[in-house]
């Protein structure tokens, strides 16, 4: 017996061949479009996976282990996260870190705001100020410290020089447990200074003129004008200064390292530091790797409390 095919039986649709079944081409299609997009996302997606994924799961997998970089691995389980929760230095390098935070956000974000708020008005050389201003965002943190370890040297230093001039106390400085965490943050807001003045530069001069102008017309005064106009038309380059300054300083490493090295006497030892100390000169690599956890659990927390209550400050536009 033989069928007949009538026109409605055939699919006769443009672009679609009668002699490959829809469902047959679309897997196809599809991997396709997924290699097509493998290719281009490698450049960017090796590198990730070597340098950021491989490695954070290592470390996952190390934190559960004692291990001193020589001798084989021994399972421990989360004894490392009990032990480091209940250690003394922990708490001392976490406490260390937040006294880093407190005393380098504000000092960041309100020197940069001044320089922003400068350097947006018309003022002769104002190119050449703002490159200036941004040097030691792109010079390397070792110089910035030592420099600074050399401006801040209790006998020797250009600082103490000067207050001694002046008649004015002449600290300690990074030789003073109390004056050492000031030593870092002073050397730390100075070379970031440049770095939060073009973010918030940016978002200054994203603000409309006319706002101003009818703000004035209204007879607005200057400071009502920045209180009650930029600094809310400001808060997303806030939020994103702030976000990144807090990541920032709980990473805080380089120049404690080159300044005080963690002393003296510990008062400047933070959680980088400590990570640093417990692998290479301790030998617990295990318990490191613990730390570099907790401390990123410290940190997701934090970002993820921000990016909830921004909503409730930032305005945009």
């Amino acid at each position: 017996m033989t069928t007949a095919l009538t026109n409605r039986d055939v699919d006769h649709s443009p672009g679609r061949s009668p002699s490959t079944p829809p469902a047959r081409r679309r897997p196809r299609t599809r991997r396709r479009t997924l290699a097509w997009a493998a290719f281009f996302l490698a450049p960017s997606l090796v590198p990730l996976t070597a340098f950021t994924l491989i490695p954070m799961i290592s470390s996952a997998w190390v934190s559960l282990h004692e291990w001193n970089l020589i001798s084989p691995m021994s399972w421990v389980g989360i004894d490392n996260y009990v032990n480091l929760l209940g250690d003394q230095r922990t708490r001392a390098a976490f406490s260390h870190t937040l006294a880093y935070i407190v005393g380098y956000l504000p000092l960041t974000y309100i020197g940069g705001l001044l320089i922003a708020l400068a350097l947006n008005a018309a003022i002769p050389a104002r190119s050449l100020l703002r490159s200036a201003y941004f040097l030691p965002v792109v010079t390397s943190w070792v110089v910035v410290a030592l420099v600074w370890q050399w401006l801040l040297n209790p006998n020797s230093g250009l600082v103490n020089t000067v207050l001694g001039a002046l008649g004015l106390p002449e600290p300690g400085w990074w030789t003073d447990p109390t004056w050492a965490m000031p030593s870092i943050i002073l050397a730390s807001a100075w070379k970031d200074l440049g770095f939060i003045m073009v973010i918030l530069l940016a978002g200054l001069q994203a603000i409309p003129g006319e706002l101003y102008e009818a703000a004035r017309v209204d007879g607005a005064s200057a400071w009502h004008r920045f209180w009650r106009l930029t600094l809310p038309l400001l808060s997303p380059s806030t939020f994103f200064v702030v976000v990144i300054s807090l990541i920032n300083g709980f990473q805080v490493f380089d120049q404690v390292y080159v300044m005080t090295a963690g002393g003296p006497g510990g008062a400047t030892q933070v959680v980088v530091g400590e990570i640093y100390d417990l692998t290479f000169r301790y030998g617990r690599a295990g318990e490191a790797s613990a730390l570099s956890w907790l401390l990123f659990a410290v940190v997701l927390l934090v970002t993820l409390l921000q990016m909830r209550g921004q909503k409730r400050w930032v305005t945009h536009a």
